[in-house]
């Protein structure tokens, strides 16, 4: 987690599609919601994200299984 969260960090996106082309295995979503595989896709972060601030939210962290469980991850 520290890894991911200090690449994150030193990134600076300015939109969604710079984000994706750099980390690929990233899902983008709606409200501004980007989920991040972890671990060989064992966990899942979503995060509420504003480019033009370069900030990151966590809204959530937990296993796939987990991820699967919640109802509306675009409003999470």
């Amino acid at each position: 987690m520290t890894e991911w969260y200090n690449y994150c960090s030193n990134a600076g996106w300015n939109s969604p599609h710079e984000l994706k082309a750099d980390l690929r295995n990233t899902s983008i979503l709606k409200n501004n919601r980007v989920v991040f595989n972890v671990c060989g896709n064992k966990y899942r972060i979503v995060v509420l994200t504003d480019y033009s601030r370069h900030g990151m939210l966590i809204r959530f962290v937990g296993t796939h299984k987990q991820y699967d469980d919640i109802e509306d991850i675009e409003n999470i």
